[in-house]
């Protein structure tokens, strides 16, 4: 695996997670047919989809290369994971106490050690001197011979070892009281003589998740000691182990498949119930992932006084819990909103529906870097000739009206001069009569000609609907030509917005008479890696439409999944006038349904002002990158609120002195200082502030880093934090 796990807490070594046991297999070619309800299989385990006696002949070949360099599977799976609050890297973190010790001045401890040892410098001086006495000798004379101390060597012999002894007491004595070893410690950096943490033993085999322990204690043990020594050979990745894991707790769930699920496991090992794609890992990774946890790191939480104690130095990451209350992400261009956050929870998202846990649609401009084509199931380039794949442009819904409600949104959603109700109903009155008079939906050219109210094209429609006898149909239509004359009808927008798509260059794209393979956002039921390119750089108004309307049917789709044990997430790389109210209310109700969104953002004066308070409301997560704005600034600082804090005020007051002796002591202090003997007065008291104020989060967040704050699904949250990104 190209990806290293670390020690969280200051001052601990990095240790690696696992190497793949092999290159991915090489991606095969892209499907020849459009992914469908029916094509891939779901997240969830299926007897018919991946253990099916077929799928054993299409199973990805054997590794061709040795193993890198790091932890084997066993010892990664070994490493504990402990996670006390949200956003934490599992990965072998060390929980730090919940307040910082008292840390003495340096200046103060060398001091008290100087001390310390010239105090052992006079004990041993008055000792060996004999002012005290050799009471201190009594010892040496109980224990030895006396014919020892009629000047023999032995006696001068046994006197060295002694005086050594007595020396190296009162060295640890009173290198106790003066704290050198704590004072090494900040000089040097270390403890002198204590040695390092040993690793933790090796588990028992029913705690050890390398010999999964769960599958023994179902009565599987055949099963279990297959996959126990594909982990001990390297042939198994943490894809693979993440993957497995998953289709046991689906044959948990229906024990109908224990055996199809045991047969694949002795047939295929490692491979069993691999991907659709074929693939078991993605082809680069540029992050670091614990598939264990489903967490992908994105830095290290800054070792600084604006962080809590128990945060800093340890690393931060996302994870399905979180990204289920939706992220913003907010920072001008070159903040590295893309390569420091979209990216990474990308990959992650990929490596998991890999696994057969989430689903993952990507939207960014073309030339984006989000890994290469073949990290996907589905490319879909749109404006682009060679693109192998096409966008439902009704979300892969038959009903006229559901297709006309998501269609108004990423139409005319972002003007405020249009009602989106009046614009859902003008597309239903001619989606509608389309429907019934030819079986689907109208393509581009089409519906532009009837938002024109183009007389052919209305005739054509009209006497297909006579024909077939849909007299109700035919009224709809008659209302819409009817309407259309009305001021200020929403007909002239919608074909305003929808001229926008039908250009040469998208020419062949939103078909709907199946010369295509359209990709819907149906199939967010199945364990797909998609990725949709928009032609930002010739078409920016279109692209900013589609980027609209995808979010509007995933927002849709997500909410009307049957089977909703598949996270799925949508990130969208520039969200930049593609937030509506009704969006916006869509993209909150996600967290209910095992599903999220990732949205981005150069400034919020992207979205309306009007939406800046519901846009923040509506996400659990926030993130201001390095170089906002104080206007985008005061709105972050509003939503994440203020705490209560300790501040220390010190006053300074002269002293006067009534006695002669003390002035004249004063006065000369003063002649030598240049200052007034002064006492300070320190008042302690309990202030409301807020935890990043505007000001701040412009001027104080170093480049490279960001300010995150999280909420998981339940509830928990975790205060707004610096992260360094670039760690």
């Amino acid at each position: 695996m190209d990806t290293d796990g670390t020690h969280d807490s200051p001052g601990t070594r990095a240790t690696p997670v696992p190497r793949p046991a092999g290159p991915p297999p090489t991606p095969p070619p892209m499907p020849t047919s459009s992914p469908s309800p029916t094509g891939p299989p779901s997240g969830a385990f299926q007897p018919s989809g991946a253990f099916a006696p077929g799928a054993f002949e299409a199973a990805p070949p054997a590794p061709e290369r040795a193993p890198d360099s790091g932890p084997t599977l066993g010892e990664w799976l070994r490493v504990p994971r402990v996670a006390d609050a949200p956003g934490t890297w599992a990965y072998g973190h060390r929980p730090r106490p919940p307040e910082e010790p008292e840390r003495t001045p340096v200046r103060q401890l060398v001091s008290g050690a100087l001390i310390s040892l010239l105090a052992g410098l006079l004990i041993w001086s008055l000792l060996w001197n004999g002012y005290l006495g050799g009471f201190w000798l009594w010892p040496l004379f109980l224990l030895t011979p006396d014919r020892w101390w009629i000047g023999t060597q032995e006696g001068a012999i046994a006197q060295g070892i002694y005086n050594a002894l007595v020396i190296g007491g009162l060295l640890v004595l009173f290198g106790r009281l003066g704290r050198w070893p704590e004072l090494a410690r900040r000089v040097f950096g270390k403890v002198p003589g204590v040695a390092p943490k040993e690793a933790p033993p090796h588990p028992e085999p029913e705690d050890d998740l390398a010999e999964w322990p769960q599958l023994r204690a179902a009565g599987q043990g055949e099963t279990a000691a297959r996959l126990a020594a594909e982990v001990r050979d390297g042939r198994m990745n943490d894809v693979d182990y993440a993957r497995i894991r998953r289709a046991w707790h689906s044959v948990r769930a229906d024990p109908s498949r224990l055996t199809a699920f045991a047969e694949a496991v002795r047939g295929q090992g490692a491979a069993a119930c691999v991907h659709p794609s074929g693939a078991r890992d993605l082809p680069v990774r540029a992050a670091r992932h614990d598939l264990l946890v489903r967490q992908v790191r994105l830095g290290t939480v800054h070792d600084g006084e604006r962080n809590p104690y128990p945060r800093r130095g340890t690393g931060l990451a996302l994870d399905p819990v979180l990204l289920g209350t939706s992220l913003l992400a907010v920072g001008p261009p070159g903040a590295g909103k893309t390569h420091a956050l979209v990216r990474p929870v990308v990959e992650s998202l990929s490596l998991q529906a890999l696994a057969g846990q989430a689903v993952v649609i990507a939207v960014c401009a073309a030339g984006t870097q989000l890994g290469p084509d073949s990290a996907y199931d589905v490319v879909i380039r749109l404006g682009d000739p060679r693109s192998v794949y096409d966008l439902d442009l009704y979300g892969g819904t038959d009903d006229p009206d559901e297709a006309a409600a998501v269609l108004a949104e990423g139409l005319v959603g972002d003007l405020a001069d249009t009602d989106g109700r009046r614009a859902t109903t003008a597309l239903a009155q001619l989606l509608g009569p389309f429907r019934a008079a030819h079986g689907r939906l109208p393509a581009v050219p089409e519906l532009r000609e009837l938002l024109d109210g183009t007389p052919a094209a209305l005739a054509a429609l009209r006497e297909a609907l006579d024909a077939g006898g849909h007299h109700a149909m035919r009224r709809e239509l008659d209302t819409r030509e009817r309407q259309s004359a009305a001021q200020g009808d929403a007909g002239s927008a919608l074909a305003d917005r929808i001229a926008l798509l039908d250009r040469p260059a998208f020419a062949g794209f939103f078909d709907t008479s199946g010369r295509t393979r359209p990709f819907s956002l149906r199939t967010l039921e199945h364990p797909l890696r998609v990725r949709v390119d928009l032609p930002e750089r010739g078409h920016a108004e279109a692209s900013r439409m589609l980027a609209r309307l995808v979010l509007a049917q995933f927002t849709a789709n997500a909410a009307v999944r049957a089977d909703r044990s598949l996270f799925a997430c949508l990130v969208l790389d520039d969200a930049t006038r593609t937030l509506t109210g009704q969006t916006l209310r869509g993209v909150q109700r996600l967290r209910s349904v095992n599903a999220g969104a990732l949205l981005t953002l150069r400034t919020l004066d992207d979205v309306p002002e009007a939406l800046h308070t519901a846009l923040l409301g509506a996400v659990g997560c926030r993130m201001a990158f390095s170089g906002i704005t104080t206007w985008d600034g005061k709105r972050f600082a509003e939503a994440w609120g203020t705490e209560w804090v300790e501040t220390r005020d010190v006053t300074q007051r002269t002293v006067f002195a009534d006695q002669p002796l003390t002035r004249a002591i004063h006065a000369f202090r003063k002649l030598v200082t240049g200052k007034a003997v002064t006492t300070d007065a320190v008042t302690v008291r309990k202030v409301e502030r807020e935890r990043w104020s505007a000001s701040e989060l412009a001027h104080s967040v170093p480049a490279g880093h960001a300010v995150l704050s999280l909420r998981t699904v339940g509830g928990d949250h975790a205060t707004p934090v610096l992260v360094d990104l670039r760690n």
